[in-house]
């Protein structure tokens, strides 16, 4: 399988760490780290990453408001994007699938299985 690009946004910098080491291992992703929404719609313009997984609580400009300009931009709107939040109880889940997104990743989440949740997500977007 091609690499596939990962772009990954967090304000926190100790995530963005984690997340970068735990996705690295993977010689199939390629992983580019934000740590602003308005950094991330930027980068998703220039970069076109296969994924994008979305912090939901960061200041400025949240994760479901990304989702939104993501969607306005003809180059970033077919993009694929999963939240990552400690906000995933069933109705907060639904609510993030309804704005957009094609999944969440609770936080915290198991570094040495992050890989494989990204992996099974992309695998289902690839065969709804």
């Amino acid at each position: 399988m091609s690499t596939v690009r990962v772009l990954h946004v967090d304000d926190e910098p100790d995530i963005r760490e984690v997340v970068d080491i735990s996705l690295g291992l993977n010689p199939d992703l390629e992983v580019r780290a934000c740590a602003s929404g308005a950094e991330a719609v930027e980068a998703a313009a220039e970069w076109t990453p296969h994924l994008i997984l979305l912090d939901v609580m960061m200041p400025v400009m949240d994760g479901p408001t990304v989702l939104k300009k993501l969607r306005s931009e003809p180059r970033t709107a077919a993009i694929p994007v999963i939240f990552m939040t400690a906000r995933a109880q069933t109705k907060e889940v639904e609510h993030f699938i309804a704005l957009g997104a094609q999944g969440v990743i609770s936080k915290p989440f198991n570094p040495m299985t992050l890989a494989t949740q990204v992996r099974d997500h992309l695998h289902a977007l690839a065969h709804p």
